[in-house]
């Protein structure tokens, strides 16, 4: 028999719940609590389900049956109501945060819960910083492609090329991140590839010439200035790794026994765990710094605090007071320059110094064979690097090396 609004107002909880029958499956459940729900049990793909159409008297009996009615509608076209509520249910959750701030923080906060690099981070939330003044207020999902162009235009147009060739790939993965969480359909970035200036390439000014490099290595053991600032300095050509890597090693990661350094995984730009043969003359070097910050976690602490590295630009301003510009030489010329002399020297394998720069390999099982492969190489080029410093330092006669074939 069918329901009634007078049967439904009568109607008085007991001590357990029970289900009021209407007709086609539509139902009011009657809890103990006292609240009165409306339900709709169908079944779909052989598979019974149910689906909640809301609370009386919020919803009416009149209204209870229209919904049924519109339910089974979509039921006798295959559809299966109860996920199509579902979805909508996600849609409208996520869509009360569709403009395009809003979804760059979150997809930000989704980088940072990757635990990504904080250079990282902190790059992407600066390029987000570039776009959300014309952006951000703007639903992601209307955004067109001349909106973007137009933020980019501006951005070019004070000379930063590669600040808007960045800010258009992080548009981008802002835009993939939102239709991948379905508050939009296109990605409009797509549509603006090859619509800005290219930027030149810019390389990292180093010295390849050997004369010039053992003049350099002489002036570095003049330099006066703090002491952690002098052995990061002296390390630095030894090493030949990223700046960023050689300001932030930590005591933790160095094995001066073994003479191995191992770069965790996070501080290094393929996110690989690195490990660098440390030469007798880096060994040296470290020992010496062990007695001014071993106490401490950082090997080259900034002198405001130990509980921080030195900055960035502590090695490029060195080279600076000694007379080097940003055109002749940079704390990451260093790599250049290792990278340059060790394969004109032919005595090495150029797999053995791409490993030992920890440049990627596009294979991804060659790279992995690498890693193993060449560390008995690795560590006696690292020796016999060092040992060339000290010569060219010592001003001995620069012999042109012979090539040999590689190992």
């Amino acid at each position: 028999m069918a329901l009634t609004d007078t049967a439904i107002r009568k109607a008085k909880a007991g001590d357990k719940d029970r289900k009021l029958a209407d007709e086609k499956g539509l139902y009011l459940l009657l809890t103990t609590s006292g609240s009165k729900l409306w339900r709709l049990k169908f079944r779909h793909n052989g598979k019974e389900k149910k689906l909640s159409l809301g609370a009386y008297p919020e919803v009416t009996l009149a209204e209870a049956r229209s919904k049924c009615e519109q339910a089974r509608a979509r039921l006798r076209e295959g559809a299966d109501p109860s996920h199509e509520k579902q979805v909508a249910r996600i849609r409208a959750k996520l869509g009360a945060a569709n403009n395009f701030s809003d979804i760059a923080d979150e997809f930000i906060k989704k980088l940072e819960k990757e635990n990504r690099a904080a250079a990282t981070i902190v790059k992407s939330k600066w390029l987000a910083k570039n776009l959300k003044p014309a952006l951000g207020a703007r639903p992601v999902a209307e955004i067109k492609p001349f909106e973007v162009l137009a933020v980019l235009r501006k951005i070019e147009a004070a000379g930063k090329l590669e600040t808007a060739r960045r800010a258009l790939s992080f548009a981008g993965r802002v835009f993939r991140y939102a239709i991948q969480t379905t508050r939009a359909e296109d990605d409009p970035t797509r549509a603006l590839v090859g619509a800005l200036t290219a930027p030149q390439t810019k390389h990292h000014s180093a010295i390849v010439d050997p004369k010039a490099l053992g003049a350099l290595l002489r002036a570095i053991d003049t330099y006066i200035g703090q002491p952690a600032t002098i052995h990061a300095l002296r390390l630095t050509p030894h090493v030949f790794q990223r700046p960023g890597e050689v300001r932030q090693m930590e005591w933790k990661e160095v094995d001066l026994d073994a003479s191995v350094w191992a770069i965790p995984a996070g501080r290094m730009k393929q996110r690989v765990q690195h490990h660098v043969p440390l030469s007798k003359q880096a060994v040296e070097i470290l020992k010496e710094m062990k007695t001014l910050s071993g106490a401490g976690n950082y090997v080259f602490p900034t002198i405001r605090s130990p509980l921080r590295p030195m900055s960035e630009n502590t090695i490029n301003g060195a080279l600076r007071r000694l007379g080097y510009d940003g055109d002749e030489m940079t704390a990451h010329g260093f790599r250049s320059t290792a990278s340059s002399l060790l394969n004109e020297s032919g005595r090495w394998n150029y797999d053995a110094i791409e490993r030992a720069l920890a440049h990627k390999d596009a294979d991804a099982a060659r790279g992995a064979y690498h890693r193993s492969a060449y560390w008995p190489e690795r560590v006696e080029m690292a020796q016999w690097w060092s040992d060339y410093l000290d010569k060219l330092r010592d001003g001995g006669t620069v012999v042109p090396f012979e090539i040999q074939a590689n190992a």
